[in-house]
């Protein structure tokens, strides 16, 4: 399959290109960077594009057999400022519907859209769980989910197939998980806030085989949550996070340290969700890591 990609640089599009190329698919990268691109992918098919603006690059689609649109501003990195809030909504919402169009316009149409959502859909709670049939929550990025996922479904308009995958938190070398090593590599980790928020993960190599299932599984279709079938508590993930370091899990990261630096970002880690991949395993679909323990091993040991 000739697939069209974005955010291909990133810790998730990065891996996907490859695991494409194993399988001797050829991937199309998308991309804002070309000169990033063009460094990590020297041999492949790159077109510069502006996310949230029509343009020429949207003629790069006619042709492709499968779309992965994983483009989105980053969610934990900075403050939420009005601004930045904006371009998290605009990214998403903006970048969705411009590919959406792209695809709708092609004389030669791509098969299949799969396009990247959150577990934010769900809002936060300590004490639910969710799984593919909850309704949304109403905090931020419940409502950028929904409006995210509203511009996916266009794409059924024009006769192509779609798979939205709820992510959860993605576990791998870089990600989330790069920024929680340091402290426990100093033998100061520990949990973030109570311990006793929910923090649905995957690692990424389950996920990038989601993703391919996606593309080239004409049975899966509609919203699969791309979470690992059990997750935990955040105290017990950071012990087993200590264990497999052989480092401590003793010294919590107070709520108050993290909303100064994050502001109401800090929401999405104080808080945390329950959520279950109901649709994703009845698909059928096998997990290498579906444990946290083997997880964090495969991750650790082999950075």
């Amino acid at each position: 399959m000739k697939i069209a990609i974005t955010g291909a640089t990133g810790f998730i599009g990065s891996r996907l290109v490859k695991r494409l190329l194993e399988l001797k698919h050829q991937p199309m990268i998308l991309t804002r960077n070309r000169a990033k691109a063009t460094r990590l992918f020297p041999d492949l098919e790159i077109v510069g594009y502006t996310p949230t603006e029509s343009g020429s690059w949207q003629d790069a689609i006619a042709g492709c057999d499968g779309v992965v649109n994983l483009a989105g501003e980053p969610i934990g990195e900075h403050r939420w400022t009005s601004e930045r809030k904006q371009a998290i909504l605009d990214s998403r919402q903006l970048g969705t519907g411009r590919i959406v169009e792209a695809i709708s316009q092609a004389q030669s149409k791509p098969s299949v859209l799969v396009n990247t959502s959150a577990i934010g859909y769900y809002g936060t709670s300590e004490t639910a769980t969710f799984d593919e049939t909850s309704p949304p929550g109403d905090d931020f990025l419940a409502q950028v989910c929904q409006a995210w996922e509203a511009e996916a479904q266009k794409v059924k308009e024009a006769g192509v197939r779609l798979v939205i995958l709820r992510f959860g938190i993605v576990l791998g070398e870089g990600g989330a998980l790069a920024k929680m090593l340091p402290p426990f590599q100093l033998f100061a980790g520990g949990p973030i806030g109570s311990g006793r928020q929910w923090f649905s993960w995957i690692h990424r190599e389950d996920l990038v085989n989601l993703i391919i299932n996606a593309l080239t599984r004409n049975d899966m279709e509609g919203v699969f949550n791309a979470t690992a079938p059990n997750p935990v508590r955040m105290a017990e993930f950071c012990q087993t996070l200590g264990d497999v370091m052989n480092r401590p899990s003793w010294l919590p990261v107070p709520s108050i340290a993290l909303e100064a630096l994050l502001g109401e970002g800090a929401k999405v880690v104080l808080e945390g969700q329950k959520v279950l991949p109901k649709r994703t395993t009845s698909s059928g679909f096998n997990y290498d890591y579906a444990n946290v323990k083997p997880a964090l091993a495969d991750i650790v040991t082999s950075n």
